[in-house]
């Protein structure tokens, strides 16, 4: 599967974390994450979410999106003091490599293409 924002490639390697104990686990204990790869967080329904990096021993960037999958908000977090919340109500949240927002240019109002594999 591809995750693509507005016709550019974010990552061909994906994780959904669907249930509430993955979505709090989240990258936590991992050494690091790849280039290639990004974790899709699915939510519920769309809300008022915030992210922490505890136990996470690298920086990564968040992509906040609502249920159009548009970008709300990005954000850098910080290894093991990072965190992060979105004011307005979240649908998905895409964990990805460091600078990756920057490096693609994503920005507020952007689209993303991904299959929902929490259904």
């Amino acid at each position: 599967m591809i995750l693509i924002s507005n016709g550019k490639e974010v990552a061909t390697d994906l994780g959904f974390a669907c249930s509430l104990f993955k979505q709090a686990k989240g990258l936590m204990f991992s050494r690091r994450i790849p280039d290639n790869y990004a974790l899709v967080f699915v939510m519920k329904k769309a809300q008022k979410v915030s992210l922490h990096m505890l136990f996470v021993n690298y920086p990564i960037d968040a992509v906040f999106l609502d249920e159009q999958k548009r970008v709300i908000k990005t954000d850098s977090m910080q290894p093991w003091i990072g965190t992060c919340s979105c004011k307005a109500k979240v649908k998905y949240i895409i964990e990805t490599s460091h600078g990756k927002s920057d490096k693609l240019g994503i920005s507020i109002g952007d689209k993303f293409e991904f299959e929902n594999q929490c259904k």
